[in-house]
């Protein structure tokens, strides 16, 4: 390996939303995340609906069930 092109590879603390922490090695000294396999529900057996910065609405409001349209509406256009 090449010397002086690789970052440096130092200990790091990852926090997660729910309060957890760890310890690991990265090349960042801290990493935030949401989610860790404490909280996660494919861990923990439980749904939870984690949304972030609204994408579940967002989802809901361009692909959500809406209503049928009229059978006379359709068929006049």
């Amino acid at each position: 390996m090449k010397k002086d092109i690789h970052p440096k590879y130092v200990a790091c603390k990852v926090t997660c939303g729910c309060g957890e922490t760890f310890a690991t090695r990265a090349t960042k000294a801290e990493i935030p995340v949401e989610i860790c396999s404490k909280c996660h529900p494919f861990f923990t057996g439980k749904q939870k609906l984690v949304d972030t910065a609204g994408r579940v609405e967002k989802f809901q409001r361009r692909y959500g069930k809406r209503p049928a349209a009229a059978p006379e509406a359709a068929a006049q256009a």
